[in-house]
């Protein structure tokens, strides 16, 4: 392995182990000690990948949206209709937030309000994977269109932007509840957004 590669590893090693703790604590209250603890890696490590708290908070956000948004590809490329590709993704949102697997829980949900006024760099990534996202759900509102799925659909971004903010939102209040009723209501909210009476 090279020396590039390695500094690679290094580096992706303390972005994974940083992110159950972030997800479980928030942001503040992870200190640097427990970061470097769970990583097993030196200080000085630590600051020759990340120059400060906030770039390595910048770097957990944009690592988490890189994965995140990969694994929306994929859940928009299944088989099927538009709709169907869609409604499956909203049920993936929905088993990821009731499950117990807290590595799957939404970063944005955990962090967005809690370091969008501590840093700039970091509600830029938030802001920049959140639109990644809302892009891909309007593609595709407007695949759903044309393959006639989704007949009665809104304009796609404005759309797209809808459903995002209503999961969003109904994934931190299912946190705040404890309860899995405000992501059910967020997909019964989506089913007539879209038009969508029936099962698919």
């Amino acid at each position: 392995m090279n020396a590039t590669a390695a500094a690679t590893d290094v580096r992706q090693h303390i972005l994974e182990v940083a992110r159950p703790l972030l997800l479980r604590k928030g942001f503040t209250a992870v200190g640097l000690t427990e970061i470097l603890a769970a990583a097993q890696v030196p200080k000085g490590s630590f600051y020759h990948y990340f120059g400060s708290k906030e770039v390595f908070g910048e770097a957990v956000l944009e690592d988490y949206f890189a994965e995140y948004l990969a694994r929306v590809d994929d859940l928009l490329a299944q088989p099927g209709t538009a709709a169907q590709r869609l409604l499956g993704y909203f049920r993936d949102w929905l088993d990821s937030q009731t499950g117990d697997e807290a590595q799957s829980r939404c970063l944005a949900v955990k962090l967005g309000a809690e370091v969008s006024d501590l840093s700039e760099s970091m509600r830029a990534a938030l802001e920049r994977g959140t639109r990644g996202i809302i892009e891909r759900l309007a593609r595709c509102i407007d695949a759903g269109k044309a393959d006639g799925s989704l007949r009665t659909a809104p304009d796609a971004q404005v759309a797209g932007a809808a459903l995002y903010q209503t999961w969003l939102g109904a994934s931190l209040l299912a946190k705040i509840s404890r309860n899995r009723a405000p992501l059910d209501t967020a997909m019964a909210g989506t089913r007539h957004l879209l038009g969508l009476t029936q099962d698919l």
